[in-house]
């Protein structure tokens, strides 16, 4: 399941659940425009416009393995899956969490680095994406 879960994330992430302006406005506002009173709530449309984009990528993956493998999935355990990873992937691509994390755990420089091919904040946001996804894998094949 999990196998499924990251293949369909990497596909709805990165290839065909996300539009430029979706990524370029989902983690709006910056926390400097927060400061000058910019609504913090702008940018929500775009992540949630990814989110069910990204989700309905997910759907349709499972579903075609589901109907080739005898995979043991109920609707109440997909439901849970999707809910975990929906609420997750929303909050994580608005961008101050992963941040936030970085800097609280002694890691202020890595969530800085976007030099020689390696951009901690997208790294940190794939591996936290991917851990929420073994969650949803969990809840889709225990529940």
């Amino acid at each position: 399941m999990w196998a499924v879960l990251a293949v369909g994330h990497n596909l709805a992430d990165h290839v065909i659940g996300q539009t430029d302006h979706q990524a370029g406005g989902k983690a709006a506002p910056s926390a400097a425009e927060v400061a000058n009173s910019v609504s913090p709530r702008r940018g929500w449309g775009a992540c949630l416009g990814h989110v069910a984009q990204y989700h309905l990528v997910m759907a349709v993956m499972l579903a075609l393995v589901w109907a080739v493998l005898p995979l043991q999935m109920s609707f109440t355990g997909l439901a849970a899956g999707l809910a975990v990873s929906a609420v997750t992937h929303a909050f994580f691509d608005r961008r101050w969490p992963v941040r936030w994390l970085l800097e609280h755990v002694g890691s202020k420089g890595f969530a800085e680095l976007k030099a020689a091919g390696m951009n901690g904040m997208y790294l940190t946001d794939q591996a936290l994406h991917q851990t929420a996804l073994l969650v949803s894998a969990l809840l889709i094949t225990l529940v």
